[in-house]
């Protein structure tokens, strides 16, 4: 039940106890302290199809580059190396780009690979579970 409702076990088994002892009522969310989380469900979700459609297209984010798209077009603030953690919850990893041109024997095409990797960054963001 813990990985369905995403929380520690120790939380559902203070539940099933209160849920034993008192019935429904002992089940409402009490105010929970701190201030809201700045990056919703919603907002992971968008920049996971985000990650998901860039990785199709051979994009790549760094951490930075993301909260800074998140600010933008959600409005969300979030550290860098939160925003890190959160796409490790999510099942994204960080992994270094190949900049290799091995495998382009033709020199037109390695001139033409060269140009591509100049354009592109070295760290990118991909997901490694679904």
């Amino acid at each position: 039940m813990a990985d369905l409702l995403e929380c520690n076990d120790v939380v559902v088994r203070g539940a099933v106890h209160r849920f034993a002892a008192r019935g429904f009522d002992a089940l409402t969310d009490a105010p929970h302290p701190g201030r809201p989380a700045s990056v919703t469900r919603e907002d992971r979700e968008a920049l996971a199809a985000l990650l998901d459609e860039s990785a199709r297209q051979g994009r790549t984010w760094t951490a930075a580059v993301l909260c800074d798209w998140l600010a933008a077009e959600r409005g969300a603030r979030v550290s860098a190396a939160w925003l890190t953690e959160l796409l490790h919850r999510d099942g994204f990893r960080w992994k270094r780009t190949r900049d290799t041109l091995r495998h382009k024997a033709d020199p037109v095409l390695q001139q033409a690979a060269r140009a591509q990797l100049e354009d592109l960054r070295l760290y990118g963001w991909t997901r490694t579970r679904a």
